[in-house]
């Protein structure tokens, strides 16, 4: 099977491209320009807006897995990001999509953002793909509006389409929040969260590439959207825990009113990473499993042994 992975430089293309050449996969894997050695396997683009040519790229190709994305930026508040985002996130998925479709691939894989359906769930009820987006985050909202344009290239032309919508990834070489936990456990940084029992769907990294190759190939995928997890949610505080029982070492853990850690962050002008910290955000990833038989060949805390032993051996 002849598939194109964008985005393969990226935390979730560099790995999905290792694991489907171990498995057979014929790859041709698109990157941004770069002065690295010339690789015929890669298809080098300057841009991913609607004016990029991906024609060259999907000659012979069966299915598109389309992880490249503008992503959050730290700290960005430009009056203009809603914009740039769907630059990429919308405009130039759909502009691939349509292309690809051009060009007889069959299949189109469209790596998506729980962000869709919200920053936070309410107290038992887990997002499903059924739920409507309401989102205002300007990443989210660019995803959302790049899903709703596939259907209808979809209906328009045949191409299958599939939606993945992940929650956190996590593995070796994550990057932000995750990593900053690690790094806060390793340092024996005393920690107010002692008191917060909310419950989060993470999602392994590994776990999130053998679905993807799983719905490139699944006849009972197309035309759906999965929310996918590890099938086991987590506190923030139990989350830490579990880190540092893989290092070792002791989380410090001391216990502080929820409405104080939030007070605090908005004395700080932090106001949603308390909510990042304390909210719940479940999602219900049932369908992948009835609707594909399919199970996460990796627990949460395998997961999560595999990403603190990776980073303690790497730091």
């Amino acid at each position: 099977m002849q598939i194109l992975v964008t985005g393969c430089n990226g935390f979730v293309g560099s790995r999905l491209t290792v694991v489907a050449k171990q498995r057979g996969y014929c790859l041709t894997k698109a990157q941004r320009n770069s002065g690295s050695v010339v690789d015929e396997s890669v298809f080098s683009i300057s841009s991913i807006d609607k004016n990029t040519n991906w024609k060259p790229a999907l000659v012979d190709i069966d299915c598109v897995v389309h992880c490249a994305a503008r992503v959050h930026q730290m700290g960005e508040e430009r009056e203009d990001s809603l914009s740039l985002y769907r630059e990429v996130n919308t405009e130039g998925s759909l502009n691939l999509a349509r292309q690809a479709a051009e060009m007889g691939v069959k299949r189109f894989v469209f790596i998506s953002s729980i962000k869709v359906n919200g920053e936070f769930s309410d107290s038992g009820r887990p997002f499903t793909s059924e739920d409507v987006s309401t989102t205002d985050d300007p990443y989210g909202l660019s995803k959302y509006e790049a899903e709703q344009g596939l259907q209808i290239i979809a209906q328009g032309t045949g191409l299958e389409v599939v939606i993945i919508r992940p929650p956190l990834v996590y593995g070796p070489n994550v990057k932000a929040n995750f990593l900053t936990m690690m790094k806060w456990v390793e340092k024996g940084i005393p920690l107010p969260l002692g008191s917060i029992d909310n419950r989060r769907s993470l999602l392994f990294l590994d776990n999130l590439i053998d679905f993807i190759l799983t719905t490139s190939k699944h006849p009972a995928a197309v035309g759906k959207t999965f929310l996918l997890s590890d099938g086991e949610d987590v506190s923030t505080a139990s989350l830490i825990q579990e880190i540092a029982k893989v290092m070792g070492k002791r989380a410090h853990l001391f216990p502080i009113p929820v409405k104080l850690i939030q007070w605090g962050a908005n004395l700080l002008g932090k106001p949603k990473v308390a909510q990042r910290i304390c909210s719940n955000l479940q999602i219900d990833s049932s369908e992948a499993r009835e609707t594909l038989g399919w199970v996460p060949p990796f627990t949460l805390q395998e997961g999560i042994r595999a990403t603190v032993e990776h980073y303690l051996s790497n730091k």
